[in-house]
C-alpha cells in the first residue's frame, strides 16, 4: 500500500488579537501546528523557530524509529535556539510555543506533541482526540479533582505545564506511532479552535466536507462566529491510497505555510458573519484615548472601569495562587536521583525552576557513592535525573547503581542483579516522553550492565488519583494494523536511556494569555 497526504492549512488572527502568534506547516510528509505565546513578539518568534527546525524533516524517512528521533532532535535544536535568543534579547524572556507535529514515513505516522494544541483523528466516521493537553487543568481532570465539563470553564485552563520555550524542556515530546489507513482524516489545531468549537461540532464538520480545503475554511469560520478570542489555526489532512486514485488526481505536493511563519503573517482576519465579528470590526485593536484628553464623563467612566478591572484581576490572582499552591504541593510528592556535585543525591520535588524559585531540594546526600565510581551509563542517567517514588526508592536505586558499577568494573555480576530488560526494538504502546517521569507504581530500572536498552514506560495520560499517576501500557502486537505509540527514548535506545518510571512530568508552568472579552 502506498499512501500520501492531501492537505490544507488555514490560520486567522482572530477578532481580538493584534497579531498572529500561531504558525502552521503542511507538506507531503509533515504536518505541524505551533501556538506561540510570550508577549507581542515572543510568541511569533517561538512558533516560527519551531517550524523552521521541523520543516527540513518533510522528506522520506527510512523507519518510524528514525522519524521519532528526527522529531525529538529538531525540537531539542529549536529549544537551544530559543534559549540563545533570550540570552541575546532578555526582553523575549518567557516566550514559548506548543508543537503538534505528524511525520509520515511509509504507512506509519509518528506524532510528536507538547503543549495544548491538539491532534484529532477521524476514522470510520468516529473522531477521537489523539493528544493529551499538558495543562494544569488537565492534570486536575486526570487526578479526579475536576470534571471534564468544569475544565472547559476553569480560569486556569491555559496554564501550561509543558511547553517548548526558554525553560527546561523536561518531559520533551510525547511521541506515538500509528498506522496510516486510507480514509483517515487528521485535524491538527491550536486552542483558538478547540477552545471555542465543541468536539461534537468539530466531528460533524470533519464529516461534512469532502475536501480538506473547504473543511479547514469551515472550521476557521466556526471559531470566528464563536467570537474569535484568539488566533485560530488548523491543518486538515486526508490519508489517500495512491493506487486507488484515477490518473491525474494525485494529491499536490506544494508546501503550505500559515501564520507567523508565513510571508503574509500580518494578514488581517477574514472576519465573519456573526455578531461577534461585527462588534469586533467596530472596536480598535490597539490604541486607546488618553484619559487627560477625555471628557469629564468619560473620564469618570474609565476610572470606574479601571477599578472594576483591578477587582477582577485580584480575583484571578487569588484563583491563580490557589492553583499554584496545589501545583507546588504536588511537586513535593515527587523524588528523583541526580548528582549533587561529585556525589549522588536524592532530591525531593521536580528538577525545574520558575524564575529564581527552584521546585526541588536535596533530601539526602549519599556521600558513600561518588559519581566517578559509577559506569558511564549510570553517570549519564543520573546526570539527566532518574525519577523515583520515594526517598527510600531513590537510595535503593543509587546503591544498586553503585553495586552494579563496581561489579562491572571488576568484571563480575553482583548477587541479585536484575536480568536484562526487554529491547525497545519490539513495538511498545505508550505515550511518553524520552525523559524519565515519575511513576505511580515502581518497577526496577534496567541494569546498565545487562543492557543499555530501555524498558517500556507508562502512558502520559494520567489516571484519576490523588496525585498525578499513570496506568501501565500494554505491549501491542507487531501487526501493521495495530496502533502503537512510544516515546522517542523507547524507540531509539542507543540515543538515550530512560527510566521505567511512569506518570506525567511537569515543566515550569507558563500562563497563556486568556482571550480578551
Amino acid at each position: 500500500m502506498t499512501v500520501a497526504f492531501r492537505y490544507a492549512v488555514r490560520s486567522d488572527i482572530g477578532l481580538t488579537r493584534a497579531n498572529n502568534q500561531d504558525s502552521a506547516y503542511a507538506g507531503p510528509h509533515l504536518l505541524v501546528v505551533a501556538d506561540g505565546m510570550g508577549g507581542h513578539a515572543g510568541g511569533d518568534i517561538a512558533s516560527s523557530v519551531a517550524i523552521a527546525h521541523l520543516a527540513p524533516l518533510d522528506d522520506e524517512t527510512p523507519t518510524a524509529d528514525d522519524a521519532a528521533l528526527a522529531l525529538d532532535t529538531a525540537v531539542e535544536e529549536a529549544h537551544e535556539e530559543l534559549l540563545d535568543r533570550v540570552a541575546e534579547e532578555p526582553d523575549l524572556a518567557g516566550l514559548g510555543t506548543t508543537v503538534t507535529a505528524l511525520l509520515r514515513t511509509g504507512d506509519r505516522l509518528v506524532l510528536g506533541h507538547i503543549g495544548d494544541s491538539r491532534a484529532y483523528l477521524l476514522r470510520d466516521e468516529v473522531m477521537e482526540q489523539v493528544t493529551t493537553d499538558h495543562t494544569f487543568v488537565q492534570f486536575l481532570v486526570d487526578s479526579g479533582k475536576l470534571a471534564p465539563d468544569q475544565a472547559e470553564r476553569h480560569p486556569q485552563r491555559s496554564l501550561l505545564l509543558r511547553v517548548l520555550g526558554d525553560v527546561d524542556l523536561a518531559g520533551g515530546l510525547d511521541i506515538s506511532v500509528r498506522k496510516a489507513e486510507a480514509g483517515d482524516r487528521w485535524l491538527l489545531c491550536s486552542d483558538g479552535l478547540s477552545g471555542v468549537v465543541s468536539a461534537s461540532t468539530l466531528e460533524a464538520t470533519l464529516k461534512e466536507h469532502e475536501a480538506p480545503g473547504p473543511c479547514a475554511d469551515a472550521l476557521i469560520d466556526l471559531a470566528l462566529r464563536g467570537g474569535g478570542p484568539d488566533n485560530v489555526t488548523c491543518v486538515v489532512a486526508d490519508v489517500v491510497e495512491l493506487d486507488d486514485l484515477p490518473d491525474g488526481e494525485a494529491p499536490g505536493t506544494a508546501v503550505q505555510v500559515a501564520g507567523a511563519a508565513a510571508k503574509d503573517r500580518n494578514k488581517p482576519t477574514r472576519g465573519g458573519a456573526g455578531a461577534a465579528a461585527k462588534a469586533a470590526s467596530l472596536a480598535p485593536r490597539t490604541s486607546q484615548t488618553d484619559l487627560t484628553e477625555a471628557p469629564e464623563g468619560r473620564k469618570r467612566f474609565k476610572v470606574l472601569r479601571t477599578i472594576l478591572w483591578i477587582l477582577v484581576i485580584l480575583g484571578v490572582l487569588g484563583a491563580a495562587g490557589f492553583g499554584v499552591r496545589m501545583f507546588y504541593q504536588w511537586t513535593q510528592t515527587r523524588y528523583y536521583v541526580a548528582a549533587d556535585g561529585a556525589v549522588v543525591a536524592v532530591y525531593q520535588g521536580i528538577p525545574q525552576q520558575i524564575g529564581p524559585w527552584g521546585l526541588s531540594h536535596v533530601a539526602q546526600t549519599l556521600d558513600g557513592i561518588p559519581m566517578d565510581s559509577l559506569t558511564e551509563v549510570w553517570q549519564d542517567r543520573i546526570e539527566r535525573t532518574v525519577q523515583v517514588d520515594s526517598l527510600e526508592d531513590g537510595i535503593e536505586l543509587a546503591e544498586r547503581a553503585h553495586a552494579e558499577s563496581v561489579a562491572e568494573k571488576a568484571g563480575t555480576t553482583p548477587a541479585g542483579s536484575p536480568s536484562a530488560t526487554p529491547s525497545p526494538s519490539a513495538d511498545t504502546s505508550r505515550s511518553a516522553s524520552p525523559r524519565p517521569t515519575p511513576s505511580a507504581s515502581r518497577s526496577a530500572p534496567p541494569s546498565p550492565s545487562s543492557s543499555p536498552s530501555v524498558t517500556p514506560s507508562a502512558s502520559r495520560t494520567a489516571t484519576p488519583s490523588s496525585t498525578p499517576s499513570a496506568s501501565s501500557s500494554t505491549r501491542p502486537t507487531t501487526s501493521p494494523s495495530t496502533t502503537s505509540s512510544r516515546s522517542a527514548g523507547a524507540i531509539i535506545s542507543s540515543v538515550r536511556s530512560a527510566t521505567p518510571q511512569e506518570g506525567p512530568t511537569a515543566s515550569p508552568s507558563i500562563d497563556r494569555p486568556q482571550p480578551e472579552d
